[in-house]
């Protein structure tokens, strides 16, 4: 039988206050969670694929954009290449969405590149590392010289008329070019008698040094001559090189 009265509608009002301090409890809790979860930074990088290879000081600029949500405050974050051993501290730009750092490398043809971001979040620090695997960014061999031109003006030396073609070569340590020889530059009858007055006085073969600048010398005969001077390296890039050469009077 359902009882009634005033003792038993005490003991229905002494239940309410506890649902009623329940509810604030839960709430609270929600909006720590919804806090934490708009408590992220996202990061986009925007360094290029690829550089020329830079023999002179090694440094590539390395850069990306960074996005905050709301509960993040600009002071709070923190940025950094990483890769072979490096960490390099990325600098902001005013408003914190662009940053900018140089990486250094030299002698090799290729960097790996992560992006190491930090933020204070509600109690603690947070950190991120993006892409999973690092990004392989390519450093390209510049070209080797195409065309070399020597001065034949004035009487001729003892032994011909001397120039010489230089290289250097700055994505591997050290470089072999382990032949060199004169190819005619056409097949007509003045292309070939060109050629075979120009000769390779360097003895080979030859060890370039990373970021090292070498010649080969050459000498010709004949005060006009032109021809192709061929090399062959053990560079993984470049087996084979040619330079068009030219002895002639400016």
């Amino acid at each position: 039988m359902r009882r009634s009265g005033p003792e038993h509608g005490a003991r229905n009002n002494r239940r309410l206050p506890s649902r009623a301090r329940a509810l604030p409890r839960w709430l609270a809790g929600t909006a720590l969670a919804l806090a934490l979860a708009s408590c992220d930074v996202q990061v986009r990088d925007t360094t290029p694929a690829e550089f020329p290879a830079n023999h002179d000081i090694g440094l590539y600029e390395v850069s990306a954009s960074v996005t905050r949500d709301l509960l993040v405050t600009p002071g709070s974050v923190f940025l950094f290449a990483v890769g072979d051993k490096q960490r390099v501290e990325l600098s902001a730009s005013a408003d914190g969405s662009q940053w900018r750092g140089f990486y250094s490398a030299r002698c090799q043809s290729s960097f790996p590149l992560q992006l190491l971001v930090e933020w204070k979040q509600v109690f603690e620090l947070n950190q991120k590392v993006l892409p999973p695997k690092p990004r392989q960014i390519r450093l390209i061999e510049p070209p080797p010289p195409r065309l070399a031109r020597f001065d034949t003006a004035g009487p001729p030396p003892k032994g011909g008329w001397t120039g010489a073609v230089e290289y250097r070569f700055v994505t591997v340590p050290t470089v072999e070019i382990t032949a060199a020889r004169i190819a005619p530059a056409g097949s007509a009858p003045a292309d070939l008698a060109a050629a075979s007055a120009i000769s390779v006085l360097t003895p080979l073969p030859l060890t370039a040094h990373c970021g090292d600048l070498i010649e080969l010398r050459l000498a010709s005969a004949a005060a006009r001559a032109r021809a192709t001077l061929v090399i062959d390296t053990d560079h993984p890039a470049l087996p084979e090189w040619k330079t068009q050469v030219e002895f002639s009077t400016k």
